[in-house]
């Protein structure tokens, strides 16, 4: 497998003299996420390219080449005190730095702290001509219009192969804990968004089977004092709970059928769609479990209705578009960004939109 830039240049300048699609990849944890693409990809695997590039804690960044493992990478910040805010779902242990900025999926802290996208700082990366682009940097910059780090996020590898990416990173908080209260969904994502408007110590929340979680996080003294206010059960284990919704082990992510992420409105009262719901991120995010023969127009009219889109995240049996289709204007732009970054349209064809 190549290990150097110059190896990595050389597949890629192959490949579109051959025209020849590439598959880029890491740690593979993430699969499933995206459009089918063609068999006859070429795989261009990115885990020997790791390593930590530059650290430097006071400053609060990391810069890591896209190979380095998550875990490796959260495993020195824990050292130092420091997290990844964000929380990104690993999906499996062999999980990549490149694959967490690429498939731009955040975990329960998103709506308390930001997504992936807000906290990368600068990302090095190939371009569909084996050129090798540096965007960015350890401060925030903006380049010809665009912020092309951040841009890079959640584009599944269409527009580059990512070599190196720096992350603003936060120290841990001081405390922590959980609190579980019995009540009904439109209860819930009253409560919720009510208590996002107050300085409140909540850093994530979720509803499901009759009763509504909230992880609070931060000082000692403020952690306390929102647990008496807020009043509810003390979650023993709270840690493997948050994992679990985190990583998907939750028992409402276990059965092998469809599973929507709709992003809407979190003030958005409860959706009214068959099949069963968990919500997060204030009642941001809701992930809806169907039985496979729900109609995909009326999901995804339901989340623009609410002010948001539907993406068909894991188990598509029916072969439909993965993600929520673009309005002309948007999709105009995605095409501009993929002639731009990969002319000859090597990278991941059609993994985003099929169109692309």
């Amino acid at each position: 497998m190549p290990t150097t830039i110059d190896q990595y240049q050389a597949i890629i300048r192959a490949a579109v003299e051959q025209k020849t699609p590439l598959r880029i990849r890491g740690g593979g944890t993430k699969d499933f996420y995206g459009n089918p693409m063609d068999q006859n990809c070429t795989l261009l695997d990115m885990t020997d390219y790791h390593g930590i590039v530059d650290y430097e804690p006071t400053e609060l960044v990391i810069t890591a080449r896209a190979g380095t493992r998550l875990a490796d990478l959260e495993a020195v910040l824990d050292q130092h005190g420091q997290m990844l805010v964000f929380e990104p779902p690993y999906f499996g242990a062999a999980a990549t730095l490149g694959g967490c900025v690429a498939a731009g999926l955040s975990g329960p802290r998103r709506a308390a702290a930001g997504s992936v996208r807000d906290f990368v700082l600068g990302v090095r990366m190939l371009d569909g001509k084996g050129k090798d682009l540096h965007f960015g940097g350890q401060v925030m910059k903006n380049v010809a219009g665009y912020d092309v780090s951040r841009l890079m996020a959640g584009s599944l590898g269409t527009l580059g192969v990512l070599l190196e990416v720096s992350l603003k990173v936060l120290p841990k908080p001081a405390a922590g804990l959980t609190l579980g209260m019995a009540m009904d969904e439109a209860a819930a994502i009253e409560k919720m968004n009510q208590w996002a408007g107050k300085p409140l110590p909540v850093s994530a929340t979720c509803y499901t089977d009759g009763r509504l979680f909230l992880r609070l996080s931060g000082a000692e003294p403020a952690v306390r004092a929102a647990q008496v206010t807020l009043g509810g059960e003390t979650l023993k284990d709270d840690d493997m709970f948050w994992r679990s919704v985190r990583e998907h082990t939750h028992d409402f992510f276990w059965p092998d059928k469809p599973l929507w992420r709709l992003s809407i409105r979190s003030a958005t009262p409860p959706l009214l769609l068959p099949g069963k719901q968990l919500l997060e991120w204030n009642g941001g995010l809701r992930w809806l479990r169907t039985g496979g023969g729900e109609d995909a127009e009326a999901i995804r009219a339901a989340a623009k209705e609410a002010g948001g889109h539907a993406t068909l995240f894991r188990h598509n049996q029916s072969g439909i578009s993965v993600f929520h289709p673009l309005p002309s204007g948007m999709m105009k732009i995605h095409r501009a960004l993929k002639e731009k970054f990969d002319p000859s349209g090597i990278f991941n064809p059609r993994r985003l939109y099929s169109e692309i």
